[in-house]
């Protein structure tokens, strides 16, 4: 059977869900989450995604996230194949770490209400699995983005909680914050007594959360897609985008002239040159292109050398200075 066709385009947002093989643990400490957070942070980064509300669970995790470009496949593709890695790496395991497909239903981000019910349903899993007391207090479990919205301070760049904060009339200051935790605390309370709204039921079942008029414009998206997959039989269907190429490729042009370099003098360069790692190291960690594309691009020889230019390069001047200075190459 054919698999279903990958909703993207810019501006969509999604509740996206995976969970671990065989329904096992992706956590087996502390470590594992903070280094699983510190993954989702640079997928953010090389992506641009908005990342409206996360949590992580004993053996699976909860996103909602916003790609102003069409690129969940590809952003998802790096990030759960990193913290796959990452995780064998350290506990010296080979393998799956997350069961087939990650889940993705997508959220009409136009339509008032959604964006509320969904972070809450996302702030609500350990009370719903008993890891928060009867006195509702979300802030105690440290493993979701609920003490991000209730403190600024320690808030990753990356994180945006506006959209919800807005939609509930809250402002991102100190007494929104205070009015956040307090209808938070309600909800909680209410969820322990067993309370779930039709939206929660309507969330969990489809695959498409919004009205009738954007359940047809998705319909009609994800039939131009399943035909598109027919004719070319990949393995994941998606509406047509460059993957990060247009970005990388501003980014490639850009560090070329902040460098003083033109592309024909790659080639007589060593492959370790100091330039060429910095500038890999700059488009691997701000893009969601393939590691053979920087090491083509950039004449580094293997595609293993993407990953070690990443590594030298970690904090060298040079890398800060690129970082510093094509701050805006990547935009449209």
């Amino acid at each position: 059977m054919a698999r279903k066709a990958r909703m993207e385009f810019a501006g969509a947002v999604y509740h996206v869900l995976d969970r671990g093989d065989r329904r096992e643990a992706i956590f087996r400490d502390d470590l594992d989450r903070q280094r699983f957070v510190a993954t989702l942070g640079e997928v953010c980064q090389r992506t641009g995604w908005r990342l409206h509300a996360w949590v992580l669970m004993s053996n699976h995790y909860h996103l909602m996230l916003e790609t102003p470009e069409p690129n969940l496949v590809a952003g998802m593709r790096w990030f759960q194949t990193t913290v796959t890695a990452r995780f064998n790496r350290r506990h010296r395991l080979s393998g799956h770490l997350f069961q087939g497909r990650y889940k993705s239903v997508v959220v009409d981000p136009e339509e008032r209400g959604y964006f509320g019910v969904l972070s809450d349903y996302i702030h609500l899993n350990p009370v719903r699995a008993r890891l928060v007391g009867l006195d509702g207090r979300l802030f105690d479990y440290a493993w979701s983005s609920y003490r991000h919205y209730v403190l600024a301070a320690g808030r990753p760049a990356w994180f945006q909680p506006r959209a919800v904060l807005g939609e509930l009339g809250l402002a991102d200051d100190a007494a929104g914050h205070r009015s956040y935790a307090e209808r938070m605390r309600r909800r909680a309370v209410e969820e322990l007594a067993g309370g779930e709204s039709p939206a929660i039921g309507e969330l969990r079942r489809g695959w498409c959360l919004g009205g009738a008029g954007f359940l047809e414009r998705m319909l009609s998206l994800l039939e131009s897609a399943g035909e598109k997959h027919g004719r070319r039989s990949r393995r994941d269907a998606t509406v047509e985008h460059d993957h990060g190429l247009g970005a990388a490729n501003r980014l490639f042009q850009a560090g070329l002239r902040h460098l003083e370099l033109r592309e024909a003098d790659l080639a007589a360069l060593p492959k370790g040159d100091p330039r060429k790692l910095a500038l890999a190291a700059h488009i691997r960690q701000r893009t969601s292109v393939p590691t053979a594309w920087i090491a083509e691009r950039l004449q580094l020889g293997h595609v293993s050398r993407v990953g070690r230019a990443v590594r030298l390069a970690a904090g060298t001047p040079l890398l800060q200075q690129l970082d510093e200075s094509l701050t805006d190459a990547a935009k449209f």
